[in-house]
């Protein structure tokens, strides 16, 4: 099967600037992917809210902003108020490819991260969200032995050009106002790295095998 030149791409993440660390490359070195952005965080920040838009304009991307629960207690969010807000904020229409956070997590520890990835996943999973295929940000930070690095030997692993890691570097610097020592921007991986879902019926033994993990 030949692959598209163009693709229509959800990417569904928690926060204001997720989009950028985790994919800002990807989205940069594809501009003829159609990038439909969701963050289902802080929309009722204004000034994150403002800076989300720019960052959007900077991506050339379309997207939209909600308000989950954000709070610095991470107190845990029902599953069903996750997916009808994932439900109510995305385009109801098919995608060739989702993108989210992994059900780990790109770092040590964020619950938003990891219950909006379940959340997509189990969408798919279910057909209530439709795409040819989903891909989950994979980086990992040692348990916080280190910033965030993406994942070698993941499905997905590609070395951005310097040229996008600027661009990326300038959004979280610039538009949403990171200092150059903030772990934001000291972090701002040159390589993105993503596992790649192509069967929706296996998804949920991909949530399954992350909470084995926490178990242990």
């Amino acid at each position: 099967m030949k692959k598209k030149f163009s693709k229509t791409v959800a990417l569904i993440v928690a926060h204001p600037d997720d989009e950028t660390l985790w994919a800002g490359g990807t989205i940069l070195s594809h501009p003829a992917w159609k990038f439909f952005i969701v963050c289902l965080c802080r929309g009722s920040d204004a000034e994150r809210t403002l800076r989300f838009h720019k960052a959007l304009k900077s991506l050339h991307s379309e997207g939209i902003i909600g308000d989950l629960n954000d709070d610095s207690d991470q107190k845990p969010l029902d599953d069903a108020e996750v997916e009808q807000t994932i439900l109510r904020l995305l385009p109801p229409k098919p995608f060739d490819l989702l993108i989210t956070h992994n059900p780990g997590g790109e770092y040590t520890k964020h619950l938003r991260h990891e219950e909006i990835s379940k959340a997509v996943i189990s969408l798919w999973s279910t057909g209530k969200v439709t795409a040819e295929e989903l891909w989950t940000f994979a980086y990992e930070d040692g348990n916080k032995g280190y910033l965030p690095r993406p994942v070698k030997n993941a499905h997905y692993y590609q070395a951005i050009s310097t040229s996008a890691w600027l661009q990326k570097y300038k959004i979280i610097t610039e538009i949403y106002g990171f200092k150059k020592d903030s772990w934001e921007s000291e972090t701002t991986p040159k390589s993105e790295a993503f596992w790649q879902l192509t069967n929706p019926e296996n998804a949920i033994n991909w949530i399954k095998k992350y909470e084995n993990i926490s178990i242990i």
